[in-house]
């Protein structure tokens, strides 16, 4: 693995020098677009809108509008903004993971201690996960600032980056029913039907078989064979009666645990 990005974490007056790796691999196939006509790759290329031409990337650089006008940015900019936030994972506080929504997780990196920082790293590593504490930073990466939480996972400290409030947008423009304050006799069954599916969770039973099925069609296809499409799953209509669906569920359940 490459690092992306290289700096320190401040821990008080602790100082980690750490390098930052992406956590994610994707599990997706590798798809090229062609043209329908002759199967060529499709090129995307940068191209000077005045000249028509070609721009090498070594040529493009990054400006901001005022008026007519642009100013041209370089490296020195982007780091002369705030060059401390630009090599340093500051921890502004700790907090309870479970006081941080899911819907403000974004993105998960690994950290990876320097040399000289082993100590310092595995120090802070097992302070969070004797603590149950989560480490709430703040860093700039990619000419952007970001808020994040640095966690224990396995041997590892993951920086796991978080939207800022405003980044989410409100739900007042969506259509939706209105929260009841009292329970319906369905909503006990529901509750039923949850606890009766509810198990201790681990992500090793959950694969991407989505990708697995459609890599067999492909190799189908390139052998000739066609596959046969299945009809997508009813969905419900509003006139459903929901209790006799629920109990259906719970039945369906205790044959298959029976």
């Amino acid at each position: 693995m490459r690092p992306i990005w290289k700096g320190s974490i401040n821990f008080g007056l602790i100082n980690i020098p750490v390098k930052l790796f992406s956590a994610i691999e994707e599990s997706s196939l590798d798809l090229d677009m062609l043209d329908s006509k002759d199967h060529s790759n499709i090129k995307f290329k940068r191209v000077n809108e005045t000249t028509g031409k070609e721009v090498a990337y070594d040529d493009i650089v990054k400006g901001y509008k005022i008026d007519s006008n642009y100013v041209i940015l370089d490296d020195a900019d982007f780091e002369a903004a705030d060059s401390e936030k630009t090599h340093t994972i500051e921890i502004l506080n700790f907090a309870d993971e479970k006081e941080i929504d899911s819907i403000y997780y974004e993105q998960p990196y690994f950290l990876e201690p320097e040399k000289t920082a082993t100590k310092a790293y595995a120090l802070l590593r097992d302070s969070l996960k004797a603590s149950g504490k989560v480490g709430v930073t703040s860093f700039v990466l990619r000419n952007k600032e970001g808020l994040a939480i640095l966690k224990p996972y396995e041997n590892v400290i993951v920086l796991n980056r978080i939207h800022f409030k405003q980044e989410i947008r409100e739900t007042a423009e969506l259509k939706l029913p209105p929260v009841s304050d009292t329970k319906s006799k369905e909503m006990d069954m529901a509750d039923k039907l949850i606890e009766q599916l509810t198990e201790k969770f681990d992500i090793s039973k959950y694969k991407d078989t989505y990708t697995e099925k459609l890599l067999k069609i492909i190799e189908d296809k390139s052998k000739g064979k066609k596959k046969a499409i299945s009809k997508p799953p009813k969905t419900n209509k509003q006139s459903d009666d929901l209790m006799s669906m629920l109990k259906a569920s719970l039945e369906s359940k205790k044959k298959q645990t029976s």
